[in-house]
């Protein structure tokens, strides 16, 4: 909720907070995964300098709406031999940061239009939200219903900018599906027999859909159930939570 981050002047969700020595914010997921990720893999660094390698750039949307962006968000800050270490090839890590910009570009931005697709789906996914957040009774009833039908509106609006199609399941079967066959048939995941960053971060934007409408029917009608689950049990197995 809103009141929760009334203490960061960067106003959307993640935001980490550090005890890194002294208090340390981070803010955008990938670069969060990108330094955290570098500060497991490299020791030489503290996690405050290693934050320091992603300054965020101020830009001016298409809208003329002025937001923070971190250009190198997507490398991580290793040496030579820590790169060839991670990344034995360097088309592996081009892959990487590829489709991990794709998650962010293009995958992120279908989530809304197809959960707040009609007004029954916007209704499910506030009480979704509602019954899995902190709200009092009348604060959830207000969320639910009032949440559910402007969420309904901009997901419209979401639809005219990104210029989906009439049939918003379209693209994200058809996004799903590509990303699938970037996997390929003789790879567990993109990163071989283990997830790397870019299995994660599409993973991670399509699990915000599970127990809901959108999320049953991108299982039923593309190919991306065995490799979701296969990213389930590994998840589940090392314990990570996302």
């Amino acid at each position: 909720m809103r009141k929760e981050i009334k203490f960061s002047s960067y106003r959307k969700v993640p935001i980490l907070l550090a005890n890194a020595g002294s208090p340390l914010q981070l803010n955008d997921s990938s670069v969060i995964i990108s330094a955290i990720k570098t500060y497991l893999i490299s020791r030489r660094n503290s996690l405050e300098e290693i934050v320091s390698f992603y300054p965020p750039i101020k830009t001016v949307t298409d809208q003329g709406k002025e937001v923070l962006e971190y250009e190198n968000k997507y490398w991580l800050m290793l040496d030579e031999k820590e790169t060839k270490r991670v990344y034995p090839v360097k088309e592996v890590r081009v892959e990487e940061m590829k489709w991990r910009k794709w998650a962010d570009d293009w995958l992120v931005h279908l989530i809304s239009p197809n959960v707040y697709r009609t007004p029954k789906e916007a209704l499910a996914s506030f009480d979704y939200i509602v019954r899995e957040g902190k709200f009092g009774t009348l604060e959830g009833l207000f969320a639910k219903y009032v949440g559910a039908v402007a969420m309904f509106f901009v997901s419209k609006r979401l639809k005219k900018r990104h210029q989906l199609r009439d049939d918003v399941r379209e693209d994200l079967y058809e996004a799903v599906n590509e990303w699938v066959k970037a996997v390929g048939k003789n790879r567990l995941f993109m990163g071989g027999k283990q997830p790397n960053l870019a299995d994660l971060a599409v993973y991670g934007v399509l699990r915000v859909m599970e127990g809901l409408e959108a999320f049953d029917d991108m299982m039923a009608h593309t190919n991306i159930q065995p490799w979701y689950q296969r990213m389930e049990e590994v998840i589940q197995k090392t314990g990570v939570a996302i």
